[in-house]
């Protein structure tokens, strides 16, 4: 049998298992989902694309700057690296209902969305791991 065979099927077999996921908060009468969240606007609206891009030593969103209004959604999209989305409490506005962050993309075309549930106003977003390292954005809500 080839040496290769068996690693090549695994390879093709871990590529198969990306593809595009949305994260869904468990509801109530779900394991972890002990009272219903509050409703969010409808997803009606456009779907904004943000490209997570690693080139050597620069790590970035692009766009870095985007605006939208409640009901659209962001749509990650992993081109390079390892990444992720979050909203850090810290540099947002106190008490903001902010979205939880996504989880790590790895493959590239891996993508998640995140529907803008906030109200109108100025957020910051960033990808956790490469932070430090400038990987940051604003989303501005209109209304």
């Amino acid at each position: 049998m080839n040496r290769l065979a068996i690693p090549l099927a695994l390879l093709a077999f871990a590529a198969g298992c990306g593809g595009d996921k949305t994260a869904t908060p468990p509801t109530a009468g779900q394991p972890g989902g002990e009272a219903a969240p509050a409703p969010a606007p409808a997803a009606t609206g456009k779907v904004i694309e943000i490209k997570a891009i690693s080139e050597g030593a620069n790590n970035y969103f692009e766009p870095n700057k985007i605006e939208a209004k409640r009901g659209d959604r962001i749509k990650l999209v992993l081109v390079s690296g390892v990444h992720n989305l979050a909203w850090p409490a810290a540099k947002n506005p106190a008490g903001a209902e902010l979205p939880a962050a996504t989880e790590m993309l790895q493959l590239p075309g891996q993508a998640v969305e995140i529907p803008i549930t906030m109200p109108e106003g100025h957020y910051n977003f960033i990808c956790v791991p490469h932070e430090a390292l400038g990987m940051v954005g604003t989303l501005e809500v209109e209304d």
